[in-house]
């Protein structure tokens, strides 16, 4: 198949990566990133596959029935796709199954004395692999995938110089290793974008032995994602009413008292996952925070950014300290002053749990908001 026709599959992928993207537009958010490192997920991918037709030994073999070769064409390119189901069994591997077709391929040949030789191979199998995922970011992963695959050769000869072989047609099935590397791109918790090269070990039906090459575009898809929830905002403790002093007694109001607050937030309450933009569910949590500042002379409040160990360093560092900076812009928006509200970035340094848990993870990826002032006393 031609270059042409894989581009034309390849468009047919983006169309239906843009139109899913669409529908989820309203529902993409990341309540759960830590769900996806157990979830089951579909797929399917396209691209174009490469094979190797040894032509020197198939020279080789006409010369020594007495022809010489006039003429040679061969095709080793052609569209091959996949289609898989896999299981994730942390964050770092999942096991994958799946079919894939890797297209044919096929060579002409003509020879003194009128004589043709022509022939194609086709494979088609399944597979079972190891899929390791190595974070780059929050969104960006490394793959790399090993696994065997268990592979139908079908084998066509035609034209008058068969060289004595009486098979036209052969099939031959084999279980052979396979490899792969590639990136995966997550446009949400159950949308990713995968791409990939493989090669598969393959036996054809006539002796031979050789690799197979696929470069794939793929789109998965998680299956069972938790449904969005208004994040729980936790109050402070309301402060006991005074006791009123029977008359005629007068007891003086007492003195103001300075109070701090702080409330911790975790960041999938506030905001998408990656993401450094209030989502409308942390804006009403913030909004809850503030009502329960009514009647208090604010001094200062502190904006302080977390992120779990998951990325690099540097990059958390940014994504902590923007997600402050988006805390405060909410705040200084609703009426506080902006020389009271100080945002600070601590990225992955400060974990309050363990990182190597999904549990612990979600623990540790968190925004705190810290209130001091004094509460106003009524007389």
């Amino acid at each position: 198949m031609t270059i042409a026709h894989t581009l034309g599959a390849l468009s047919v992928m983006t169309g239906a990566l843009l139109a899913a993207q669409a529908a989820q537009a309203q529902d993409n958010t990341f309540i759960n990133p830590d769900w996806a490192n157990s979830a089951w997920y579909l797929g399917a991918g396209v691209g174009q596959s490469r094979a190797t037709i040894d032509e020197p030994r198939l020279r080789a073999s006409l010369a020594a029935n007495g022809e010489t070769v006039t003429g040679f064409t061969k095709d080793q390119r052609d569209t091959g796709y996949k289609l898989f189901v896999g299981r994730q069994l942390n964050q770092y591997f999942a096991v994958e199954g799946g079919y894939f077709d890797l297209g044919k391929f096929d060579f002409k040949s003509t020879t003194s004395g009128n004589g043709v030789l022509n022939g194609q191979a086709a494979f088609r199998g399944v597979n079972l692999d190891l899929l390791g995922q190595l974070p780059l970011s929050q969104r960006l992963s490394l793959l790399g995938r090993v696994g065997m695959h268990y592979t139908k050769t079908n084998t066509e000869f035609s034209g008058n110089r068969l060289l004595g072989s009486t098979n036209t047609h052969a099939s031959e099935r084999k279980l052979n290793a396979k490899l792969g590397l590639g990136l995966e791109y997550k446009f949400s918790e159950a949308l990713a974008l995968r791409g990939e090269v493989e090669r598969y070990r393959l036996n054809d039906a006539v002796g031979n032995r050789g690799d197979a090459d696929l470069y794939s575009v793929s789109l998965v898809y998680k299956l069972g994602r938790p449904a969005s929830a208004t994040p729980a905002y936790q109050p402070a403790p309301e402060v006991a009413p005074a006791v009123a002093m029977p008359a005629p007694v007068v007891v003086a109001a007492p003195a103001p008292v300075p109070v701090a607050e702080k409330v911790s937030f975790a960041s999938e309450a506030l905001f998408d996952f990656d993401q450094s933009t209030l989502k409308p569910q942390g804006k009403a949590a913030l909004d809850q925070l503030l009502g329960q500042l009514s009647g208090m002379d604010l001094e200062v409040i502190v904006t302080v950014g977390h992120t779990d160990a998951v990325g690099s360093d540097a990059y958390n560092q940014k994504l902590s300290q923007r997600r402050a900076e988006a805390v405060k812009a909410y705040l200084v928006a609703q009426g506080v002053e902006t020389s009271r509200v100080y945002t600070e970035g601590k990225g992955e340094t400060q974990p309050v749990a363990d990182n190597t848990s999904a549990a612990g993870r979600a623990k540790n990826r968190r925004v705190t908001v810290e209130v001091v002032g004094t509460r106003k006393v009524a007389r």
